[in-house]
């Protein structure tokens, strides 16, 4: 942005647009162009001042550091590009550092300024960026790192590169702990930033237009003798690419920031004493009909409770095109929902959706298939609900901050299966089912998973190791479709009703053998027929699955799920129930 001078008033010429913009409209308007909505830069003052409650920042001490450590001089001195950077600025560094509120949630916030030797990442940066992670695991509350920059700074040379792993391993001091750490890409972010603090968060927010890359274009055309596709690196490419959870555009991102930073509040210190056990949750309470005898009314646990019908009308009934997505039970059941995205390896399946949110106050992560909804365009950008290898890793990773942060998963699982394309199988669609099996078998958190529509095969189990499965009244779960089955072992597709039958993919034939441990009603004729009763139903069965989990410490939990899973098709169900209750 350029400042224009007229007789009486300041004027900005956005430098995308060229449009005159009135200085006091651009400063309500965060700096960003009322007409084309380019971001213009932050100093990092400004930066805190929008971010940061009023009167609550409070600066992180300087931290000492070696000073020109190499001698260096190019065309000038590098102790005079300093002396120049710090009066230009009225900044001792290319960060600040400070402690403050974002809507009353504490946070310690790294803010990087590109004005002081374009945002370098030299040894007082690192030394800097190391205390923010510090402080924030002393105070135990969520680090927000706000980068921009061009990379390492070349005149402190090979110790410049240095800070890269010094500042990743105080990050990896915060995973470790289980503290949240997000990112904020604004525009430039390459280099070092880049490849190392700067994504390395859990959750990765990027300014609209925003260029993140570790090569800049420059670089890359002049190595590969290639001219780049327009928008390469862009927050937009980088969000397609699967590479940074979403794009907030700066007047939305304090209330982005405050739901996420609002996750960590309702942890307890690990070195708080445990809650006392209760009778354990696993399958030493569950008989094979799926009966307790204490189970809450709005989970159906007996079969005999679940309404009877025909074996090939909850087929069709979860196949609806209408039936509740997965952001329609979002929508309804939760608060403060974030839809994270990406697999951070280079693509995000949109057959996968997933981010956190609280339930009744209770924060929690939510992932699961999505269909599409009655639009076919809908459907068909979403695959119709089956995942690519990509959606499995985008499920993992958010699995994984969930355990982290010790958020409960929710995975609400509606899929004919896993993408069956040659290209899936490239980017080896069996191994990322496989690790994610694995994964939910040792997460040390709480799993309900939910059969809300189609439970297809090896697809569906992916999202489904759980301590709780349920599934509602008009779902399906199987190793096969009915019609893939009827065409394989009766040579016939419209034996279909018959292949559903013979496979008992209803929920109380499921609930008999033990499958699932509970039904969740539905409203009469189906979810489709009143989404907002359907979500409610569903609400309160959650509710009371997490209830039940919850008093659990993380090694017991993880035991009785894999109990629970290990006692599948053993000839002596009741000695796996008795290796858990201590009576083998």
């Amino acid at each position: 942005m350029v400042d224009v001078e007229g007789p009486t008033d300041a004027w900005v010429r956005c430098d995308q647009c060229v449009r005159l913009i009135y200085d006091k409209r651009f400063i309500r308007s965060l700096r960003v162009c009322p007409d084309c909505g380019t971001h213009a830069r932050l100093t990092a003052p400004q930066r805190l001042d929008q971010l940061l409650d009023p009167g609550s920042a409070l600066p992180i001490p300087h931290i000492d550091s070696v000073h020109d450590p190499l001698d260096f001089v190019d065309t000038r001195p590098y102790p005079e590009r300093l002396l120049d950077a710090r009066a230009e600025t009225g900044l001792h560094e290319a960060v600040v550092c400070v402690r403050g509120t974002v809507e009353g949630w504490p946070v310690v916030v790294a803010a990087m300024d590109f004005r002081f030797l374009g945002g370098s990442l030299g040894c007082s940066v690192g030394a800097l960026i190391t205390e923010a992670a510090r402080t924030s695991l002393r105070l135990r509350v969520p680090l927000l790192l706000v980068t921009a920059s061009g990379g390492a700074r070349m005149q402190e040379g090979a110790l410049s590169l240095m800070q890269m792993a010094k500042t990743s391993q105080a990050l990896a001091e915060l995973d470790e702990a289980g503290i949240l750490v997000i990112s904020l890409i604004t525009d430039p972010t390459y280099g070092g930033v880049a490849a190392s603090f700067a994504t390395l968060a859990d959750v990765i927010l990027a300014e609209p237009g925003a260029r993140l890359g570790f090569a800049g274009p420059r670089v890359i055309e002049q190595t590969i003798g290639e001219t780049l596709p327009p928008g390469f690196q862009t927050a937009e490419f980088l969000l397609r690419h699967g590479l940074i959870d979403d794009i907030v555009p700066r007047a939305a991102q304090r209330t982005v920031l405050a739901q996420l930073l609002a996750l960590q509040d309702h942890r307890a210190d690990p070195a708080d004493p445990a809650p006392e056990p209760g009778p354990a949750p696993g399958p030493a309470d569950l008989v094979r009909d799926g009966s307790t005898g204490r189970a809450p009314e709005h989970i159906l646990r007996c079969a005999d409770q679940v309404p009877a019908v025909d074996s090939w009308t909850p087929v069709q009934l979860a196949r609806h095109c209408e039936r509740p997505t997965i952001l329609d039970y979002a929508a309804h059941l939760l608060d403060g929902f974030h839809e994270l995205h990406g697999d951070r390896l280079g693509a995000d399946c949109p057959a996968v959706v997933g981010g956190p949110g609280r339930l009744n106050g209770r924060p929690i992560m939510l992932i699961g298939h999505h269909k599409g909804g009655s639009q076919l365009a809908e459907r068909q950008r979403r695959s119709f609900g089956m995942p690519s290898p990509a959606g499995y890793r985008k499920a993992a990773r958010l699995m994984r901050m969930a355990a982290k942060l010790r958020l409960p998963v929710v995975t609400l699982v509606d899929t004919p299966g896993a993408y069956p394309g040659p290209e899936a199988e490239r980017n080896g669609q069996a191994v990322a089912i496989a690790e994610n099996l694995r994964l939910m078998a040792g997460l040390p958190v709480p799993i309900v998973a939910v059969v809300t529509g189609e439970g297809g095969s090896g697809g569906a189990l992916a999202l489904a190791v759980a301590d709780r499965v349920l599934i509602c009244e008009n779902g399906i779960y199987s190793v096969i479709s009915p019609e893939g089955c009827a065409a394989i072992l009766w040579k016939d597709s419209d034996a279909a009703s018959t292949a559903a039958s013979a496979l008992r993919v209803g929920a109380a034939e499921l609930l008999r053998l033990g499958i699932v441990n509970g039904v969740v009603p539905e409203p009469p004729g189906g979810a489709h027929t009143d989404p907002t009763r359907a979500a409610a139903l569903l609400g309160a069965a959650l509710e009371a699955a997490l209830d039940e989990l919850d008093p659990w410490e993380p090694r017991r939990l993880v035991r009785a799920r894999r109990d629970h899973f290990h006692r599948f098709g053993v000839d002596e169900p009741n000695r796996a129930l008795k290796e858990v209750t201590g009576e083998a």
